[in-house]
């Protein structure tokens, strides 16, 4: 079975920076990882990989910076990976991100496709369901359990806002997963050491079948004007003490502002 495992590196979130006469996230100098989501989905493709066999393969694309997240998705169990990367591709927004990944799918041909739910940095959840889309396959959303799996479907959870639904589905389908699916393992030191001598392919504009006039920002139907960070109030109250006393000032204070 091929899976496909669509990782995104962003920017810690305790490292965001903005700068504020562009408005633009300032990614130079600021430390990268692999989307949370994305471990997630990471370790969903090795347990299926581990219950059915098959071959996992992560897919990301960015700038040749983001070899570093294969590589740590290569420490963890992963067989291959490959490296989007291409001037023509930088700008794109989700649309334009997830025609160039399902072109790339295509290539590579995936029976099960997963993704985070959603990227800390842009947090649209757009990407996953946009990618089956354009591939024309079924998809699932917010994946909490993995209920069955055979070589020609797969029957999971998916997480609502009062329990789950039960749906099954025939593959090739794209799962997007939630945290709650699973805790992803750590790197071994053989899976160490075989990131380090992996080879990541890297794939630009010539290697897939792809119209540039729907690439990059000339091929986004939509654009960001401005992004700025929310402005800090100030309005804030430290409680100390005892547990206790902590809720006995929290009650006085809520009845001060009428609260209760």
């Amino acid at each position: 079975m091929n899976i496909i495992v669509c990782i995104k590196q962003v920017p810690d979130t305790a490292e965001v920076r903005i700068n504020p006469e562009t408005g633009i996230v300032i990614r130079e100098g600021v430390p990268s990882i692999i989307n949370p989501f994305d471990m997630h989905a990471i370790e969903a493709g090795l347990q299926i990989k581990e219950k059915v066999g098959g071959k996992v393969t992560i897919l990301t694309m960015g700038p040749p910076q983001a070899e570093n997240a294969l590589r740590d998705a290569i420490s963890m169990g992963a067989d291959d990976a490959v490296l989007l990367t291409d001037r023509a591709f930088a700008g794109s927004d989700t649309w334009a991100t997830s025609y160039i990944l399902s072109s790339a799918i295509s290539k590579i041909n995936a029976d099960i496709i997963i993704c985070g739910k959603q990227t800390i940095d842009g947090d649209t959840a757009q990407v996953g369901p946009e990618v089956a889309e354009f591939l024309n396959i079924p998809h699932i959303s917010y994946i909490r359990r993995v209920e069955d799996i055979t070589e020609s479907s797969i029957k999971v959870q998916r997480l609502m806002d009062e329990g789950y639904d039960l749906v099954e589905s025939t593959l090739p389908v794209l799962l997007t997963v939630v945290k709650e699916l699973n805790e992803p393992r750590l790197p071994s030191l053989r899976g160490k050491m075989a990131a380090k001598k992996a080879q990541i392919k890297k794939w630009g504009l010539s290697d897939i079948q792809v119209d540039e006039n729907k690439l990059g920002l000339k091929g986004s139907p939509t654009q960001f004007k401005n992004i700025f960070a929310p402005e800090a109030k100030k309005d804030r109250m430290m409680i100390k003490g005892k547990p206790e006393e902590q809720v006995d000032a929290l009650i006085q204070e809520m009845r001060r502002l009428k609260c209760l």
